[in-house]
Parts: structure tokens; C-alpha cells; sequence
């Protein structure tokens, strides 16, 4: 998981790099979704099974989900600190928690209730410290918003293939993103195509790369360590982002950024281990209830 954490910071780090050299983020995305889409390609064939899926609408949905999601991400890491746009990206938890409880009809646990209130409280502190404290500079409230919209797509992803999980190879859910992905990308772009010299192809090519190498440790992490214990790690791609930052764009995050992703991060993982600890009672309550009904 932390190999996972290390390669999504360095993709994030890459994506913020190669704009320096006047590569829009549409052909940034453009990019990774070719890369991703042939390693997705190949994978899928490998199994033998159909690429094209059974629920094809809300493969489509997930796609398209997915593509504007990374699109507003990508916008918000080439515009903000790298620490402020992986920080805000994890208000994820947030809006997924609300979304499955409108689609997918999962209770809101009081866990996650506090999550939301330390993500919001931290979103403010971040965003709008100079509301409340003098001689702070705001972030750009496009950028902002982007990093939000792509929290947002992220999450309606995450419902839509948790609907998916019961009837579609994780494969074909996967292949279905860069498939919509990049036309999309490429329609988006126009005429604005910049050609790229050699260093920044060399940084696109590693903006595919570190992503297929993030989801396989992510995916392994997952097979092989329990899911709240993963998730757990995945946070840790806050501290490689804050790093990486200092070390290649000289980024210093602000008080008020590490006191606002304290709260971020600490309802995340207050709302992943207490699910965990949630689903412990009600197998006890469940074991308790049969044991009941047997004497």
C-alpha cells in the first residue's frame, strides 16, 4: 500500500510538472488514457472474457464519471500546492457517504457523520482562512472548485461500481474508463494540441505508468490486508505529496493547510475504522440474536 501511495504521489507530481512545459490538461489526460486503456486492453484479454461488459449504460455512467473527475483533479494539481490538491481530493468519504445513501439506500453511520463535519471544518480552514485570520492568502476558487468537482466524480465513480461489482468483471469496469476517457479528452482539447518535446513525453509516458503501478499495489494491498487496514495507508500519499512538493516546486504548506488536513484525514480514518468497528457489533448482535433463537 505504501508502494501504491508512493506511485500515486509521483503520477500527481508528473501531471503538475508536465504542465510547466505548456501541455494542457486535456492532453495530460489524453495520455494516461492511452496508456491506461492498452495495459486495461490487454488485461481483459487475457481473461477471456468480453470487454464490452453486461450492464454497458452503467459502464458508460462509470466512465464518464471517472473522466471528468480526473479531468477537474489534474486541472486543480497543475493550479494548486501539490498538498492543498491531494488534501482535497480526499474529501472523497464525504460526498460518497451521501450518494450511497440516496442510489445505494447504506445508512450513514455516526462515523461518518463526524467525518463530515472535520472534512467540512477542514475544507474551511483550508480554503478561507482569511475569514476568520488576518494576512492569509486564499487559494484560487476556480481551483478549488475543480479539486471539489473532482472529489465529487470520484465518489459517484466509487457508487456506480459498487453497483457494477455484482454483475461485472473488475477488469471491463476498469477498461471502461480510458475507453471514455480519452475520446473525451481528445474532443475536449481541439486544436490546442501541444506537440512535446522529449522530456515532457518521458513525463507523460511516467503519468500512465506510476498510475497502472498505483491501482496494482492498491489492488494487491487490498487481496492481501484488510480493507480499513489499506485504506489506512492510503493517506500517507499526503506526506510523499508534501514532500514531493518541497523537493521539486519548493511548496511549503501553510499552518492552516496542515491544521485543515489534520481534520480531513482524521475523519477519514475516524470514518474507516469505525465502520470497521460498526460491522464488529452487528456480527456480534447477529451471532448474539441466533444464539438466542436456538435455546
Amino acid at each position: 500500500m505504501l508502494l501504491s501511495a508512493f506511485a500515486f504521489a509521483l503520477m500527481t507530481s508528473c501531471v503538475k510538472l508536465v504542465s510547466t512545459y505548456g501541455i494542457p490538461v486535456f492532453e495530460i489526460v489524453a495520455a494516461r488514457a492511452l496508456v491506461s486503456l492498452v495495459i486495461s486492453f490487454i488485461d481483459v484479454k487475457r481473461k477471456k472474457i468480453s470487454v464490452w461488459g453486461n450492464n454497458k449504460k452503467l459502464l458508460i455512467a462509470r466512465g464518464a464519471a471517472g473522466s471528468l473527475a480526473l479531468i477537474c483533479v489534474y486541472f486543480a494539481v497543475a493550479t494548486l500546492p501539490l498538498a492543498e490538491a491531494t488534501i482535497l481530493q480526499y474529501l472523497h468519504p464525504v460526498f460518497t457517504a451521501v450518494l450511497a445513501l440516496l442510489f445505494l439506500r447504506e445508512r450513514i453511520q455516526i462515523s461518518t457523520v463526524i467525518c463530515i463535519v472535520f472534512c467540512i471544518v477542514g475544507l474551511f480552514v483550508i480554503v478561507s482562512p482569511g475569514f476568520t485570520f488576518e494576512n492569509t492568502a486564499e487559494l484560487p476558487l476556480l481551483s478549488v472548485t475543480a479539486a471539489l468537482l473532482g472529489a465529487f466524480g470520484s465518489a459517484v465513480a466509487y457508487v456506480i461500481v459498487k453497483r457494477l461489482s455484482s454483475s461485472e468483471d473488475s477488469s471491463v469496469i476498469i477498461f471502461y474508463f480510458p475507453l471514455i476517457a480519452l475520446p473525451l479528452s481528445v474532443f475536449l482539447l481541439g486544436s490546442d494540441f501541444v506537440v512535446p518535446d522529449k522530456e515532457a513525453l518521458l513525463l507523460l509516458l511516467f503519468v500512465g505508468i506510476f498510475t497502472q503501478v498505483g491501482q496494482v499495489g492498491l489492488t494487491k494491498a487490498m487481496q492481501t490486508e484488510v480493507a480499513s487496514k489499506a485504506t489506512a495507508y492510503s493517506y500517507v500519499q499526503v506526506v510523499f505529496s508534501i514532500i514531493l512538493g518541497w523537493l521539486f516546486f519548493s511548496e511549503i504548506p501553510s499552518v492552516w493547510t496542515w491544521a485543515g488536513g489534520s481534520l480531513i484525514i482524521a475523519g477519514a480514518l475516524i470514518n474507516v475504522f469505525g465502520s470497521k468497528s460498526f460491522n464488529k457489533l452487528k456480527l456480534k448482535h447477529a451471532a448474539y440474536k441466533s444464539l438466542k433463537s436456538n435455546s
